[in-house]
């Protein structure tokens, strides 16, 4: 949700429910699974979800993520080994509470907005 995602729903969620969920998302509703609405505000009300701030080197691999390059294109670009880019990658996700490029690119446009 942090990273811009409007609903949530579980794995195991019926097929019904998960159409009803989509055609809700796309009217502007926001869906979270009941199970999981009272974990995220605990999370809240305890402050756990909390961006941690991004290096000046995090911050230059995210804007290469938000405009499509690839690992290797960002270790062209910046001059530094594929693993390093993962490295700073797989810190970033961490700090951002994400797990996919998309979720950092959009991450990205949202706070340049």
């Amino acid at each position: 949700m942090l990273a811009g995602a409007h609903g949530y729903v579980l794995k195991n969620i019926d097929s019904d429910l998960l159409i009803r969920s989509i055609r809700a998302v796309s009217n502007g509703q926001s869906i979270l699974n009941p199970a999981l609405t009272q974990r995220a505000l605990d999370w809240i009300k305890a402050g756990t979800v909390r961006v941690q701030s991004l290096s000046p080197q995090e911050e230059r691999v995210l804007a290469l993520v938000a405009e499509g390059l690839t690992n290797k294109e960002i270790a062209i670009t910046m001059q530094l080994s594929d693993k390093t880019v993962k490295n700073y990658l797989a810190n970033m996700f961490q700090k951002l509470h994400i797990s996919r490029r998309a979720q950092a690119a959009t991450f990205f446009v949202k706070r340049q907005a």
